[in-house]
């Protein structure tokens, strides 16, 4: 099983969790970051290293955040948007699915967004993801 990277990290992008993963399987969006399932080893290096506690294990993944996993397979490329049921997703993340573009693969830990400590305390930030990719 892998990590995966949820709602808490939208619209802060903190990249502790980057530094410390030994296989490189972050990728970056605009506003968030997310975990290749493919290439997560499953070590948890990740999870406790996030200020924002944006990171869990699959099996652990609240169920509030459970699109998370597809958001993140698709990002990183290893799912296709056809292969994934995005019928619970935000209607401003449907529309995205047609130009969805992979997100670069980020090895090194970048300052986060600027706001990301009040953002941090927000909750529910899903209609603030974006699909595009970042640097």
């Amino acid at each position: 099983m892998a990590y995966v990277v949820a709602d808490p990290c939208v619209k802060c992008k903190y990249t502790d969790c980057v530094a410390v993963c030994p296989v490189d399987c972050f990728y970056e969006g605009k506003n968030s970051i997310a975990i290749n399932p493919d290439e997560c080893i499953d070590c948890g290096a990740c999870e406790p290293e996030c200020p924002t506690t944006a990171i869990f294990e699959e099996s652990e993944l609240p169920g509030k955040w459970a699109i998370y996993k597809d958001i993140n397979a698709v990002v990183c490329g290893t799912k296709k948007v056809a292969d994934v049921d995005v019928a619970a997703w935000p209607d401003h993340l449907k529309a995205q699915t047609e130009t969805v573009e992979l997100w670069p693969n980020i090895t090194e830990q970048k300052k986060p967004l600027p706001g990301a400590d009040d953002a941090a305390k927000e909750e529910n930030k899903i209609a603030a993801l974006t699909l595009e990719g970042g640097a």
